[in-house]
């Protein structure tokens, strides 16, 4: 692997991480649930992509980042199914506030 590869590597995974920390933030200081689960989202989707990117140049074979996208989609998909379903019954109880 080049000294390029490593750095893209080191920055992707930095800044996915500094994402993570953003979600956890806006989980704790968000006021109600809904902006909560958001903040958590959004900002998790995005650092699994830039972790998942930055690992991309590490494999040593192709099918080995296919299945790391793989991956990463499934967890986009996950993430986006449970959040829906999360946010219909929170807005079914009206405790939106809590």
């Amino acid at each position: 692997m080049t000294v390029l590869a490593h750095a893209f590597t080191v920055a992707c995974v930095i800044a996915g991480a500094f994402f993570f920390l953003a979600g956890t933030v806006g989980l704790l200081r968000f006021p109600d649930t809904l902006t909560r689960l958001h903040a958590l989202t959004k900002a998790d989707n995005l650092g699994v992509g830039l972790v998942a990117l930055g690992v991309l140049p590490q494999m040593d074979r192709p099918v080995d980042g296919l299945k790391l996208v793989l991956v990463w989609l499934l967890v986009l998909l996950a993430s986006a199914v449970v959040s829906q379903l999360l946010a219909r019954a929170i807005h079914a109880r009206g405790a939106a506030d809590a």
